[in-house]
């Protein structure tokens, strides 16, 4: 008899992720395409999608796909007609007939750092987001605002930080250090550069940030700092019960924003779980697996 298949899918405003798995948690397939997010994207998002699903099911039968997860950003603009009608396309081109449940990307964030279903996440990549999960699904959120309302401690943030640190504190170490990054010279030229708010260059400035205080740079510690308290008192909003998820790059790669939520949080007696790969996490969803092959999903897709 041949497996039964999963899909699982990680669709971000950069890259989309798909894993293809058996039910018991081994990884077959894996594919990367284009942008997935919707709310980005819009009906683009279905072709990025598509385009990873396609890889990962290269020499993999269509039939043989029982159930599928996407994980995605701002689930609810699926519901407009023309993105709706893209994805359905989308999943008829892919020769897939099975169900396909779509979640929140916070869900999926969840689900690779622990199979328990209740429980908090904290989120901090480009934006930074607590929620708090019941049964796999979201009951509450802290934060989440974008860049100009809010995602306070995430790499934008940051990355805001340190331009206006730059400016202020001209010719600082720090201050030269930010500017050459940007292919500027002077704090009169820095001034426009920000005012075009090229915000995927802000962005990128948070791995600037903290390789400067990892080397001690007094600036770019007191912007960590503050990134970590403000990440802090956003998980506190939720008055965390349960597992802690730490997700999204400033939290899962080896950074000194995470060092200072883990330390923070070991403090209080309160070890957080590391989120893995989201896309595995997905299938792990789409395959309503027990909580004791979480482990073979995620570790399958490392």
């Amino acid at each position: 008899m041949r497996d039964e298949l999963v899909i699982g899918v990680d669709a971000g405003g950069t890259t989309s992720r798909a894993v293809v798995a058996t039910t018991t948690g081994v990884i077959l397939g894996r594919g990367t395409a284009g942008p997935g997010n919707p709310v980005a994207e819009g009906a683009l998002a279905a072709a990025g999608i598509g385009d990873a699903i396609k890889s990962a099911m290269s020499g993999h039968d269509p039939a043989g796909v029982v159930a599928a997860t996407l994980g995605i950003a701002g689930t609810s603009v699926t519901a407009h007609p023309v993105i709706a009608d893209a994805f359905a396309a989308m999943w008829e081109r892919a020769g897939l007939t099975c169900p396909m449940s779509v979640v929140g990307d916070v869900i999926t964030a969840f689900a690779a750092g622990t199979p328990a279903a209740d429980g908090v996440v904290l989120i901090a990549g480009t934006g930074a987001i607590a929620a708090e999960i019941r049964g796999h699904a979201i009951t509450r959120t802290v934060d989440g605002h974008g860049w100009l309302l809010g995602d306070e401690g995430g790499g934008r943030w940051i990355g805001l930080r340190a331009v206006r640190a730059a400016v202020r504190q001209w010719p600082a170490p720090f201050a030269t250090r930010i500017a050459a990054h940007l292919g500027v010279a002077t704090a009169d030229e820095l001034i426009p550069w920000a005012q075009a708010l090229p915000l995927a260059a802000i962005g990128g400035l948070a791995p600037i940030v903290c390789a400067a205080a990892r080397a001690g740079d007094p600036i770019a510690c007191r912007i960590v700092a503050d990134a970590v308290h403000k990440l802090l008192r956003t998980l506190d909003a939720l008055l965390p019960a349960g597992p802690t998820v730490l997700a999204g790059g400033l939290l899962t790669a080896d950074t000194p924003v995470r060092d200072g939520v883990l330390a923070a949080l070991a403090e209080r007696g309160a070890p957080a779980h590391t989120a893995g790969d989201p896309a595995a996490a997905a299938a792990w969803l789409a395959a309503r697996s027990p909580a004791h092959l979480h482990r073979a999903f995620l570790d399958s897709g490392r």
